[in-house]
């Protein structure tokens, strides 16, 4: 079997995304993305497991994990790439359409010009050692948002594996935990969850561990600002959202400007 019962406990239980916790500005996704491939699984897993072996909540870098996983999408630039390093970070990448607004975020937030997007990308995002962003996941496995690729796995000690809501019920006491011990840790300036749909559920975890937090709301403007959860954490200022940091099916309308939302968020 391409994926081991071992390595992908291990991986559900310590990784939680990329980049550094010393990062200054830290982005958390609902989950991590891909995983229509069990190869995928397996080269990420495999990967990490080489990698980081203790059993803590890490981070890991993002360009050495990529370039050992091959690449698996079809398509007329297809042969430019072997591995997912090459179609992100090598000579001819292609700018994530995620990635180019989370980067415009953080130069907003800053109040700085935009850079070359795809450049930035290349050098510079979630950098291990400029530490400037990091990536973090909710959610660990690999999973696209419309499927659920690993019921079929026949694996004893993971019985939750069987749907996404048992998977997501069993872990997310330990991520939302995990996550937030760090940014307590770390201090954070700015913390974005985006893409959330349990948005109740994460501000009453926040409630919990920092108490006496209160959230107010920043009302959406269309193409502009997207609604936001604020809460003023001890050095940390975290937003939650429902929207994604991306166009929803390439429309123009679904999206908005991240790097005046950075600016919005500086004025706190």
């Amino acid at each position: 079997m391409l994926i081991k019962e071992k390595l992908l406990q291990h991986w559900i239980g310590n990784f939680y995304g990329y980049g550094s916790w010393q990062a200054k500005h830290w982005f958390v996704a609902y989950e991590e993305g891909g995983g229509d491939v069990p190869q995928e699984v397996a080269d990420k897993i495999n990967y990490f497991n080489a990698i980081h072996k203790d059993n803590t909540p890490t981070l890991c870098d993002i360009r050495g994990l990529y370039k050992k996983v091959n690449f698996q999408l079809s398509g007329p630039r297809a042969d430019w790439f072997t591995n997912l390093y090459d179609y992100r970070f090598g000579d001819n990448a292609v700018l994530h359409g995620t990635w180019k607004n989370l980067i415009a975020f953080v130069h907003g937030y800053q109040n700085k010009a935009l850079p070359d997007l795809l450049t930035y990308q290349q050098s510079a995002l979630t950098s291990v050692t400029l530490k400037s962003e990091a990536l973090l996941r909710l959610y660990p496995l690999p999973a696209h948002n419309h499927a659920w690729y690993y019921s079929w796995l026949d694996m004893p000690g993971m019985p939750y594996l069987k749907s996404r809501m048992d998977y997501q019920d069993h872990v997310y006491p330990d991520r939302i935990d995990g996550i937030l011990r760090n940014i307590k840790e770390h201090q954070p300036k700015v913390v974005l969850m985006y893409g959330m749909n349990n948005i109740d559920r994460l501000k009453k975890s926040v409630k919990e561990f920092y108490p006496g937090t209160q959230f107010k709301m920043i009302k959406a403007i269309p193409r502009q600002i997207p609604q936001l959860h604020c809460a003023d954490l001890p050095d940390t200022v975290l937003l939650i959202t429902t929207q994604r940091a991306a166009l929803r099916h390439n429309r123009v309308e679904t999206g908005f400007d991240w790097k005046e939302v950075g600016k919005l968020v500086a004025s706190f």
